[in-house]
């Protein structure tokens, strides 16, 4: 690819989503718009707003937004294609990506008017983090207090997210028939809660992901969703049998693989046109480089067959059943967890056979390097899924808490 030079702002207006109208073509069309990106994505620690503009001409925070609301509501198999080819050109867009599509999943569960009011705009976006946090019953809603962490997409969001543990006035905790803790997700205007600029980060510097606090605000019943229950759910289609950690799962794993595969292809061009130093060997020539190579691609091409397989099948197993079976779930958790690891694993070899041409911010590697290990770093990378993994198929009691 050679040098990243810093480009000029893009007009979202040159690319018309019905000319494309397959979303991985569309996601496809924006790598090199992404890539030539990268250091104003990096120097901003946020997507700039011509990227957010092109993301949003192409419907990429709409691919799991319910159709009724100008959705595509897209089979999870194809949708992480489109999160893949977006991570190839910037692994900080891919991000916000998955993350505000997964948010829009909540969409599913809401009452339509208050579906509408959050989503129907073409440049909505719900963000949302992990933090201490809770919320009290108050006569039709909840006063919420809390402070969340890792609002990735935040700052080109319009609303916010807070998950909840619930509460009787008088501190009672609130529980499910099954005795389990009664959590919401309350949704509330950005400019509702006070946001922290604390995203300084080694990689995925561009998320923006930032830190936000409410105290004692009141969030109206309809605003309030328990995700992923079935009771809860309004919308029928076979994408929301899947839960949205469900996708989160697969949709962070295809960030690792388009990461790396665009660390890949941007590797064998320095491969094919450099000789290191002190050495009369071009590095095509060199048995070690082809044979990395030809390694890595295989690893990228085996753990994305996997992540595409096990979603299809689950899907199928939806339509056949209605519900995703423990089985199939805990596919999803294992095969996301080995993408990103196999993803690693990839961009660590080829960085390092890199050289020195790998350090130097002009060029394809270090930012690439820097994303990967913020990705395998968050929750999603856990080697500890692997154990759950494996007591699932044991026949022992796993930790149902990310499957």
């Amino acid at each position: 690819m050679g040098n990243r030079p810093m480009d000029t702002p893009f007009d979202a207006s040159r690319i018309a989503p019905e000319a494309l109208p397959d979303p991985v073509r569309r996601a496809r069309a924006l790598i090199p718009l992404l890539e030539a990106a990268g250091p104003r994505i990096d120097a901003a620690r946020e997507l700039p707003p011509d990227i957010v503009a092109a993301m949003h001409a192409n419907g990429l925070f709409r691919l799991l937004l319910p159709r009724v609301l100008g959705g595509e509501e897209m089979e999870p198999a194809s949708y992480i294609q489109a999160v893949e080819a977006i991570a190839m050109g910037d692994g900080s867009a891919a991000w916000c990506m998955n993350q505000g599509s997964g948010c829009s999943m909540t969409a599913a569960y809401l009452e339509p008017d208050v579906a509408r009011e959050i989503f129907a705009g073409p440049t909505d976006v719900l963000a949302w983090g992990q933090g201490k946090t809770r919320a009290v019953k108050a006569p039709g809603g909840w006063r919420v207090t809390g402070r969340s962490h890792f609002a990735s997409g935040s700052r080109h969001s319009h609303w916010l997210g807070m998950h909840c543990p619930t509460f009787e006035p008088d501190g009672t905790p609130i529980r499910h028939a099954d005795g389990t803790a009664f959590e919401r997700s309350m949704l509330f205007r950005k400019d509702q809660a006070i946001v922290t600029d604390n995203w300084q980060v080694m990689g995925l510097r561009g998320t923006g992901s930032d830190t936000y606090e409410v105290t004692d605000l009141f969030v109206a019943d309809e605003y309030s969703v328990t995700r992923d229950r079935d009771e809860e759910r309004r919308e029928e289609g076979l994408l929301y049998r899947f839960s949205t950690s469900n996708m989160y799962a697969a949709g962070f794993g295809a960030v690792g693989l388009g990461v790396a595969r665009g660390m890949l292809d941007a590797f064998i061009r320095l491969a094919s046109a450099k000789t290191p130093a002190l050495t009369a060997t071009a590095m095509r020539d060199n048995p070690v480089i082809q044979a990395l190579i030809g390694l890595s691609d295989a690893k990228l091409r085996a753990a994305r067959t996997w992540l595409i397989r096990v979603l299809a099948d689950a899907h199928d197993g939806a339509a056949a059943t209605g519900r995703l079976s423990l089985d199939q779930k805990m596919d999803i958790r294992q095969a996301s967890t080995f993408a990103i690891g196999q993803a690693r694993e990839v961009v660590l070899a080829l960085w390092h056979e890199a050289g020195a041409t790998a350090i130097m911010d002009s060029e394809p590697f270090e930012h690439r390097f820097r994303d990967m290990n913020a990705v395998s770093q968050q929750v999603q990378g856990r080697s500890q899924h692997f154990e759950t993994a494996g007591q699932h198929h044991l026949g022992m009691k796993a930790n149902l808490r990310w499957v």
